[in-house]
């Protein structure tokens, strides 16, 4: 007897697809490469803010992608704070990453004019700030902290990533929102964040780099994979 297939997913990129970005082409690529490869749709962050429950619960999980800043940041922040509260599944990346941290700041720390230097560089409070060093088009090492939800995807204490950033978490805010349930469960050689993910939520990490970029046929990103495996269980409970 052959063995059941798993439910149909289907994602949500939220961001603003843009052909000239090759991040863009490797997120769908990537999304390729993984076993039974998911159905996926490309979410503009300007139709987020009207309704974001009816605009994204027909997702199984959503990827906030690379290429901020977005045409609507209200929109990719709604769109997080949405997959946080319903048990979505997430997976951001590079400007994806930093909007997740901003939103984390916003909420859960109250901190509600929490502001991303890159666009409002002369806010007072800035939950992303810029890097010490620019990882823009270079490759990094990565330290994975033990028992978290990365190690056990990655099933190695360091991996080499690709990153296309120039900003990160303000370092300030690291303590205070691993007390509120958002832990950093990878790091560079600096100590600096790369990688964060709440915990007690079903799957919701990101990543300051592009996993995507590192994926290729027949070897998926186990992060990909890994958020594939958490919206195929949303999809079987739907």
């Amino acid at each position: 007897m052959a063995e059941p297939r798993p439910p149909p997913v289907t994602l949500g990129i939220v961001g603003d697809r843009n052909p000239a970005l090759l991040v863009h082409w490797a997120t769908e690529a990537a999304l390729g490469h993984l076993p039974e490869p998911p159905r996926y749709e490309w979410v503009p962050t300007e139709e987020v803010p009207a309704a974001p429950a009816a605009r994204l619960s027909r997702y199984h999980g959503l990827l906030i992608s690379p290429g901020s800043p977005y045409r609507s940041m209200e929109g990719a922040l709604l769109a997080i704070r949405h997959a946080r509260e319903t048990g979505t599944p997430l997976l951001g990346t590079c400007g994806g990453f930093q909007h997740l941290v901003i939103e984390v700041v916003r909420d859960l720390l109250d901190i509600r004019d929490a502001e991303h230097a890159e666009t409002s560089p002369g806010a007072p409070r800035l939950a992303v700030t810029p890097l010490s060093c620019s990882l823009a088009g270079q490759s990094h090492p990565v330290r994975i902290q033990p028992g978290t939800r990365a190690a056990a995807l990655y099933r190695a204490e360091e991996v080499v990533e690709p990153f296309f950033c120039r900003y990160g978490l303000n370092p300030e805010l690291r303590a205070p929102l691993e007390a509120r349930g958002l832990r950093v469960s990878g790091q560079g050689a600096d100590g600096v964040a790369r990688v964060v993910e709440l915990e007690g939520h079903p799957f919701f990490l990101g990543t300051l780099y592009v996993p995507q970029a590192g994926s290729r046929p027949g070897a998926p990103h186990p992060l990909l994979a890994g958020l594939l495996a958490a919206a195929r269980v949303r999809a079987a409970r739907a």
